[in-house]
């Protein structure tokens, strides 16, 4: 009986470990964020940074074609990032 209680308890707790990211992917969110807001050529830029998997999505619009070069070179440093899928685009370039 507590063998069964056991594993009807990793059943439901583990679909809710994994679909929250990992520990790895947090740290990077968390550190990739910072150095952007850090960095003069990047700060202000309205986009969106995820993280999955040690793959890091950029998206939104930046203010110049440097910020975009900047914003992926920052991202591509940070320990554990496998990708960075950058698709930022330069305010009014659409």
């Amino acid at each position: 009986m507590r063998i069964l209680s056991l594993l009807m308890i990793l059943v439901l707790l583990v679909p809710l470990l994994v679909a929250q990211g990992t520990p790895t992917d947090d740290r990077i969110f968390d550190e990739v964020r910072r150095r952007l807001a850090n960095d003069a050529d990047v700060r202000g830029a309205g986009f969106d940074v995820t993280v999955k998997n040690g793959v890091i999505t950029l998206k939104g619009q930046v203010h110049t074609k440097k910020a975009i070069e900047k914003a992926e070179k920052i991202a591509k440093k940070i320990k554990d990032v496998v990708k960075v899928d950058n698709q930022l685009k330069v305010y009014g370039s659409d």
